[in-house]
């Protein structure tokens, strides 16, 4: 099998529920200008045996120069050799620095073509674990401690056991309202709590042995990835596991220096900031056999096929915003959560959809790759 073509689209979307992080972080609509959309970048890859792999991502007219000016260097590879055009991406890479979330698109690509040739869901062919995997109800931030409590216990009703903060970024609230989230769902759920980096060595400590008084489960990102040092010794001061290096650029590569410094106690893999589905296996069972957890870092169907394919990972992350989008979680088809649980597909491939010709008819622009020069 050979790789014969590239197209991609840059196209306008919807914009989705407006929502904000902590205290100093742009909310959800802070990369659109006033009067415009959202824009995305579909990419087909098409194969002289009549398969072809879809993917849709943000950055939409990065992604598209990056296929118009590098994807030719893949024609003519055979897509089913996942683990070569991996590392013949890390060669483009090297001169072109390519954006972390851009960086697992052509190994996606090739493992969707790849399911649908075996006929195989991904998560099986990634060794595959268990289709059933518990989700996670992860906040966005809410201005009031009556609006957390109020779509927490929304959550709580319809199933979910395991809940995320993302809080405010000041010490004394978030330490507040984390107790009152151990109030709320009561001493048997699983917590966690995201620092979204917001904080210096100093407040992540205080926040951190608060943390580990209620027993949560993890204490995630509280610092910037930069200085492993800090990290280092926040962990040595710390009993909640520190759950880390989820932004860190390189790869398995990195993870490894991020554990020889034991400057965390649980991994983060994602398909999107990991080099796709191959860099995060990479990563999972490189901390498996150093006995640690490799959690699984956002949604979508890509993710939801990693979740079920990693034995050491503990749930799927959804993130809760209102209370429509709360309330039609088990109405997401392949993504739907009904009772606290995400039951994975077993169709061969990614799962996307799309109409070519609307695309065709829609497109902001429209790049097609045949050659290689």
């Amino acid at each position: 099998m050979k790789i014969t073509r590239f197209t991609a689209w840059l196209v306008e979307v919807d914009a989705g529920p407006k929502f904000i992080w902590r205290n100093g972080l742009s909310g959800s609509h802070g990369d659109i200008p006033p009067g415009t959309r959202p824009r995305k970048a579909v990419i087909r890859m098409d194969t002289d045996a009549g398969t072809s792999g879809a993917f849709e991502i943000g950055r939409g007219d990065a992604v598209v120069d990056l296929v118009r000016r590098r994807y030719h260097n893949f024609i003519g590879e055979n897509p089913l050799l996942t683990e070569r055009l991996w590392h013949l991406v890390w060669e483009v890479d090297r001169v072109e620095e390519i954006h972390m979330r851009a960086l697992g698109i052509l190994d996606q690509l090739c493992w969707d073509v790849k399911s649908q040739a075996a006929g195989m869901p991904i998560y099986q062919m990634l060794g595959g674990n268990d289709p059933k995997v518990p989700a996670y109800a992860s906040t966005v931030t809410w201005p009031t401690l009556d609006e957390y409590e109020r779509y927490i216990k929304m959550c709580r009703d319809i199933g979910f056991k395991a809940f995320k903060l993302h809080a405010w970024g000041d010490v004394k609230r978030d330490i507040e309202l984390s107790t009152k989230l151990r109030e709320w769902v009561g001493p048997d759920a699983d917590l966690m709590f995201d620092g979204s980096a917001g904080w210096d060595y100093v407040d992540a400590l205080e926040v951190g042995r608060a943390l580990q008084d209620l027993d949560f489960l993890w204490y995630e990102e509280p610092m910037r990835e930069f200085y492993l040092g800090s990290y280092t010794k926040l962990c040595e001061k710390l009993k909640i596991p520190v759950l880390a290096a989820e932004t860190s650029d390189g790869v398995h590569w990195n993870m490894a220096s991020w554990i020889e410094a034991k400057a965390l106690d649980m991994t983060r893999i994602s398909t999107f900031y990991k080099g796709g589905f191959t860099g995060a296996m990479k990563i999972a069972h490189m901390s498996d056999s150093f006995g640690m957890r490799a959690q699984v870092h956002g949604m979508g169907l890509e993710n939801a096929q990693l979740c079920a394919a990693v034995r050491n990972n503990d749930y799927y992350e959804q993130l809760v915003m209102n209370e429509e989008q709360i309330r039609g979680l088990d109405k997401l088809g392949p993504l739907s959560i009904v009772d606290g649980y995400l039951n994975v597909s077993d169709e061969p491939g990614i799962g996307y959809r799309f109409d070519w010709d609307e695309l065709d008819r829609t497109a902001l622009n429209k790049v097609e790759v045949t050659e290689r020069f």
